[in-house]
């Protein structure tokens, strides 16, 4: 069990490292089961900050999708209240299945609306009271 805690701090409040997700490249084709409207779903493997995570659609980082929240504007994390939001964010998904809708492409991410037992995460970011800020809004 102190095994399973350590990965979870190594993962979700760790200072940030370079990208683990690796499903998509910086530039050319998505994989296949990425494109407008399809679903994707599996566990969070890491949270970047308070709009970002990685989804593990498969079994290594080249298969996990990082994804920017399409309904969530978090604040950036040198701005105020950017780490609480990353770990509000990291509290709501770590170790939860997301279920993704992909919307368009932004870089190397998808920018998607996903669920937890069908509520949106930007929604329950919301409900527990983080205060939307950052670039998007």
């Amino acid at each position: 069990m102190r095994g399973i805690a350590a990965l979870c701090v190594a993962l979700f409040a760790g200072p940030a490292l370079a990208d683990p997700c690796r499903a998509i490249p910086d530039s050319g084709r998505l994989p296949p089961y990425l494109g407008v409207g399809k679903t994707f779903s599996g566990p969070v493997t890491y949270v970047g900050d308070g709009d970002s995570l990685c989804v593990a659609v498969g079994p290594g980082p080249e298969q996990w999708v990082e994804v920017r929240l399409a309904d969530f504007y978090a604040p950036e994390l040198h701005d105020a209240g950017g780490m609480a939001a990353k770990a509000t964010l990291s509290g709501i998904t770590a170790g939860r299945r997301l279920a993704c809708v992909f919307d368009h492409r932004s870089y190397d991410r998808a920018v998607a609306i996903c669920r937890i037992n069908g509520r949106s995460v930007g929604d329950l970011m919301r409900a527990v009271g983080v205060v939307e800020g950052g670039r998007g809004r």
